[in-house]
């Protein structure tokens, strides 16, 4: 039976006591973040040990959660602090970058311009977005990929909306001279906002 509780009341229940209220939060949050850290780490291993290990840290830190708080923005810091640790203490930059190890590997050249269930894990669309600047990446991850408005993912990041748009737009931009004629129309790019950039 579905807990059509918010996220806020869940994790109110589970200070209180009530443990089925974060297995629920898992069930619904895991998924998507999964997905988001997997963009970001290039495995899926690595994203389902920082998605638990969030979990784990929510559970720590759970007497701290302030009533009227989001919840959401807090467990997507708390991933976000644990991948950014992974990647110190892995000494190198995201697996972006690394070869496919999945059977049969993946097609390094797409037919079509992906959608918004392309593969994160393709070899071009990670060295592109390996190369751009992290809090582009960021942005571009959690609304391509993960599929959150760019409202949620402002909520997500802790940025304004029309911040996160620039951010999308300057990211769409770069990995579009990055990818070459065969992504020239990236999900999402016509929503951001379009800036005026310095003349040289």
């Amino acid at each position: 039976m579905t807990d059509d509780r918010s996220d806020e009341a869940l994790m109110t229940a589970y200070v209180g006591g009530d443990a089925r209220a974060l297995r629920e939060l898992f069930q619904r949050h895991a998924p998507g973040l999964t997905r988001v850290m997997a963009g970001h780490l290039g495995s899926t291993a690595d994203a389902q040990d920082v998605v638990q290990a969030a979990f784990l840290n929510l559970h720590r830190a759970r007497r701290d959660f302030r009533a009227g708080s989001r919840l959401q923005p807090w467990l997507y810091t708390i991933a976000y602090n644990l991948m950014r640790d992974h990647h110190r203490y892995r000494g190198r930059r995201p697996e972006l970058l690394t070869e496919p190890t999945g059977p049969g590997g993946h097609d390094t050249r797409p037919s079509q311009a992906p959608g918004p269930d392309a593969d994160l894990h393709a070899l071009p669309i990670r060295r592109a977005l390996a190369q751009l600047p992290e809090a582009q990446r960021e942005v571009i991850v959690l609304h391509w990929f993960a599929g959150f408005s760019f409202a949620e993912v402002a909520e997500r990041v802790g940025a304004r909306r029309t911040a996160v748009k620039v951010r999308a737009h300057r990211g769409y931009k770069r990995l579009r001279e990055l990818l070459g004629p065969e992504y020239l129309e990236l999900p999402g790019d016509s929503e951001a906002v379009t800036v005026q950039e310095p003349k040289a």
